[in-house]
C-alpha cells in the first residue's frame, strides 16, 4: 500500500499568532534595561569600595596636622626653634653703620680723634720743651756746701703755699706767716731794686749774688709799706734783715713771695733752698 505522507504547512511569521509577536516584543525591551540595571549595580559597588577609603584619609589629615617637630624628624636639614625661644634685644653698639651717611659720619668721627689725640701730643710735647729750655736741671742746683750759711732760708717760720708753675704766671713760692714776720736776705750781694711798688710785687726788693761764679737773682714781694731796710746799690750779707712780710700789690694776705732766677730764668725755690741751705 503506497505510503501516504500528509504535508503540514510551516507557519510563516507572518502567520504566528498574535500572542507570540507580543512576547517577542516583549524580550526585545526587557535586554536593555537590564545592561542598564547591570552597570547601575557595578557603579555602586565601586563607590561603596573607593569612598570609605577616601574619607578615611581626609579625615585623618584634618585631624592630626603635622608638627614642626614631626617634619624635623623627616628632615634631617630641618631646624626645630623650641617654643620657649626669645629674641635677645639688641643695643646700637651692636651694629656698625650701614648706609653711606653713617659710614661718612664714623670715619669723620675717627679722624677728628685723631686728630683731637695728634694735637694733644704736640702739645704736651711742646710744654715739656718750654719748661726743659726756660728751666736749669734741679740736679745743678746746689751751689754751695748746705750748712755753710752762704745761702740761707728768707723766713724761719712759715707755711709752705703756691710755687711757680700754677698756669697762671705764678713764678715763686709763697711762703705764709702773720704780717710783720722778719724777712732775710737769702744770700749776700747787691740790692738790684728796692720800691714801695714794683709791678704785682707791691713792696718789694730784689738781690744779685754772685755763688761761686754763678749769678743768682732772688726777689721778695708783698711787704709792708715803709718796712724795706736797704736801697738799691746796698751790699747785703746772707741772713741780713731787708723787711717785713704784708699783703700788698698782687697778694691774697699777708706771706712772702720768693722768687729765685739763674742766668733769668725762673727755678722752683723750695728745692734750691734744700739743695744749698740745708
Amino acid at each position: 500500500m503506497p505510503e501516504t505522507t500528509i504535508e503540514t504547512p510551516s507557519q510563516t511569521s507572518a502567520d504566528a499568532p498574535a500572542h507570540q509577536k507580543a512576547a517577542s516584543r516583549s524580550a526585545a525591551f526587557v535586554r536593555p534595561v537590564r545592561t542598564v540595571a547591570i552597570l547601575g549595580a557595578v557603579g555602586a559597588l565601586v563607590a561603596a569600595i573607593a569612598l570609605p577609603a577616601f574619607v578615611s584619609t581626609s579625615g585623618a589629615a584634618d585631624a592630626a596636622p603635622v608638627t614642626t617637630e614631626q617634619l624635623a624628624a623627616d628632615n634631617a636639614q630641618s631646624i626645630v626653634v623650641a617654643s620657649e625661644a626669645t629674641q635677645a634685644p639688641s643695643t646700637r653698639g651692636q651694629f656698625t653703620a650701614t648706609t653711606p651717611d653713617e659710614i661718612e659720619k664714623r670715619k669723620a668721627e675717627e679722624a677728628a680723634a685723631a686728630r683731637a689725640a695728634a694735637a694733644a701730643a704736640a702739645s704736651a710735647a711742646s710744654a715739656a720743651s718750654t719748661s726743659s729750655s726756660s728751666r736749669p736741671s734741679l740736679a745743678g742746683m746746689a751751689l754751695v756746701a748746705p750748712g755753710s750759711g752762704a745761702v740761707r732760708y728768707p723766713v724761719t717760720s712759715f707755711t709752705p703755699g703756691e710755687g711757680p708753675g700754677s698756669g697762671r704766671g705764678h713764678e715763686g713760692w709763697d711762703m705764709i706767716a702773720p704780717e710783720g714776720t722778719p724777712i732775710y736776705a737769702a744770700a749776700a750781694g747787691t740790692v738790684t731794686a728796692s720800691a714801695e711798688s714794683i709791678g704785682g710785687y707791691g713792696v718789694s726788693i730784689m738781690i744779685m749774688s754772685n755763688l761761686n761764679g754763678t749769678m743768682v737773682e732772688t726777689r721778695y714781694g708783698h711787704m709792708i709799706y715803709g718796712s724795706r731796710m736797704v736801697e738799691a746799690g746796698d751790699q747785703v750779707s746772707a741772713g741780713q734783715l731787708i723787711g717785713l712780710m704784708g699783703n700788698t700789690g698782687n697778694s691774697y694776705g699777708s706771706h712772702l713771695h720768693f722768687e729765685v732766677r739763674i742766668g733769668g730764668s725762673v727755678i722752683d725755690p723750695e728745692p734750691w733752698l734744700a739743695a744749698n741751705a740745708g
